[in-house]
């Protein structure tokens, strides 16, 4: 066979890295920000019910029962929302419908990773721009030429979240572009910036069922906005795939939506659970950024952890490490599992640190 051809119009790109999903029977998986609970049980039921004769037709093309079970949710119509096979699908839909300017888009330097690859994949120009000293977003950053914004809150991988006011303030100073918050971790946090829509038209939020609802193996996600604004949207999601989000997805999503007190109890479980184990790791050196998610960024100022990742995968406990992020290089970030999994880690820690492995 002869050596390859270079051929020309080949795409390059460095692609995104999800976290890792090793398969032990035993194993501890706090690595991918997944709910430690089962869905809701009214989920369950509609699965058990869902009528399989219903396949042999195409899906919904505008989902609008779950734009309307969503809408009573937030108290919107269900014109204000665009649905997708989970919000990675929405953010490339909205990065295609809104960051068309030749100015570059914003967002920061430690964020969802996510971002720099759509950038990267639809040519769009961005910057990054460096958290401050504290991890935080500084909002005076963004106050400068720009053909959109994007950013987390929470913020991933830090679990920081941005009060509302801030959020407000940074729609103000760029009223002439698309803000988008990304909220896949709100659920676990404060007040969401759905407050803010009527008076900012310029906003876009993005939301998914993957974080507090349960259903990360579902992949839905949804953008809410302008209904101006997601009718673009919408256009760029029926030039790819107008059936994108199947019947039973929709049905299972619905039963998510209209189940909100069981998600709330479970979202105050997971939250009351990472309090506990980010106060106790302190007993023993460890300290974390102040999270508002289902997850928390560890570090110690005598451990390499790097080996202490190591260490856990040897333990069937598999966290995240971001090694190629320079001022993360002695973090973890830790997703929140149930009492019990974050009891055995917190002995894992501080038997680790009792042998002096540092």
């Amino acid at each position: 066979m002869k050596g390859a051809i270079q051929l020309k119009g080949l795409r390059k790109i460095t692609p995104y890295t999800p976290g890792a999903q090793p398969n032990h029977p035993e194993m501890i998986k706090l690595n991918t920000n997944e709910n430690p609970y089962p869905p809701s049980p009214k989920v369950a039921e509609a699965l058990r019910s869902f009528n399989v004769e219903q396949l042999k037709r195409y899906s919904s093309i505008d989902n609008h029962s779950l734009k309307k079970a969503l809408g009573a949710k937030h108290n919107l119509s269900p014109d204000h929302f665009l649905i997708g096979n989970g919000s990675d699908e929405v953010l490339a839909f909205c990065f295609l419908a809104f960051f068309n300017s030749t100015d570059p888009l914003l967002f920061p330097d430690i964020t969802y990773g996510f971002y720099k690859v759509w950038a990267d994949l639809f040519k769009i120009p961005f910057k990054e721009l460096p958290l401050n000293n504290d991890f935080k977003i500084d909002s005076a950053d963004y106050i400068q030429l720009n053909g959109g914004i994007i950013i987390a809150n929470p913020n991933a991988p830090t679990g920081l979240f941005k009060p509302l006011s801030e959020i407000e303030s940074l729609l103000k100073e760029n009223s002439e572009v698309i803000v988008i918050v990304d909220e896949a971790y709100i659920d676990f946090a404060e007040r969401s910036a759905i407050s803010l829509l009527n008076d900012y038209p310029n906003l876009i939020i993005i939301r998914t069922f993957s974080k507090s609802n349960s259903l990360a193996g579902l992949r839905v996600g949804y953008a809410i906005g302008n209904p101006e604004h997601i009718k673009i949207a919408e256009s760029i999601k029926s030039s790819f795939n107008p059936y994108s989000v199947d019947m039973l997805a929709e049905a299972l999503a619905i039963a998510a939506v209209e189940d909100g007190n069981y998600y709330q109890e479970i979202s105050k479980k997971i939250c009351k659970t990472r309090d506990w184990f980010s106060e106790n790791i302190t007993t023993f050196g460890f300290s974390t950024l102040v999270s508002k998610t289902n997850f928390v960024l560890l570090t110690h100022p005598d451990l390499n952890c790097e080996d202490l990742y190591h260490y856990l995968e040897t333990q069937d406990v598999f966290v995240r490490y971001f090694s190629k992020i320079e001022r993360l290089k002695n973090y973890l970030r830790i997703s929140i599992g149930t009492q019990e999994e974050m009891e055995d880690v917190y002995q894992l820690l501080r038997d680790y640190v009792t042998n002096n492995h540092y």
